[in-house]
């Protein structure tokens, strides 16, 4: 058996389905990772290395389309959707927002295998042509294809919800972004307006990357609105 080095991320809520595709793959000599929802998903692709995701679209917590376009904002990683919605608005939809491939269950382990060969061979095609996304404000800095956050130059260990939390505001730098589209974003769609949670959430991220929390230096409060990321 040939040993690969590529992760894949199997993101499945069924679990007799999430086993035979595991098996298949490790008989295959691919490592691989589960998810059984959306949250867990999106969480390990920040804080791992995974190379494919494998997505269902049945989650329980929210749909798999929300998930690829929240993935799309900062990864190309190659996203073969496996689903047993056989309508072609949904597969349209599918690829619209990002992703690679659309597999319809029930699917053979052969075809499967033969999908993902095909989306490595891809990824590995558009490497070298893709530009790595780093953005930079004062001497804090992120980096959305590596996943790592620095501080004057130096690597700056945040947990995966602060990661994503950085990430949204350095994408919208110099943006008012409101209390409720941040929880949205960070926590998912019907999470509610737990302000207090954000808060806590926003207060440990500024112990790490501000020199005087009480006084940031980067993410400031607009009062009575929301957030922002300084443009320097």
């Amino acid at each position: 058996m040939i040993k690969h080095s590529e992760t894949i991320l199997v993101v499945e809520d069924d679990a007799q389905i999430r086993n035979f595709i595991t098996y298949t793959l490790k008989q295959e000599g691919f490592p691989c990772l589960t998810a059984g929802t959306a949250q867990n998903a999106l969480t390990q692709l920040v804080s791992g290395q995974i190379d494919l995701v494998l997505l269902d679209l049945g989650l329980p917590d929210f749909d798999g389309m929300e998930v690829i376009k929240k993935v799309r904002e900062w990864s190309e990683v190659p996203i073969i959707v496996v689903s047993a919605r056989d309508q072609d608005n949904e597969k349209a939809s599918a690829l619209d927002n990002g992703a690679d491939d659309y597999l319809t269950k029930p699917f053979s382990a052969t075809e499967l295998m033969a999908r993902i060969r095909v989306a490595l061979r891809h990824s590995y095609k558009a490497v070298g042509n893709k530009a790595q996304t780093v953005f930079t404000v004062g001497g804090l800095s992120i980096d959305l294809e590596r996943h790592q956050v620095s501080l004057d130059g130096e690597n700056l260990h945040v947990t995966p919800m602060e990661y994503n939390l950085l990430a949204l505001f350095f994408k919208n730098i110099g943006k008012v972004l409101t209390t409720q589209y941040i929880i949205n974003e960070i926590y998912g769609p019907g999470y509610g307006n737990d302000t207090q949670a954000l808060r806590a959430l926003m207060a440990a991220l500024r112990r790490k990357i501000e020199k005087s929390p009480a006084k940031p230096r980067y993410i400031l409060t607009e009062i009575g609105v929301g957030y922002r990321l300084v443009d320097e």
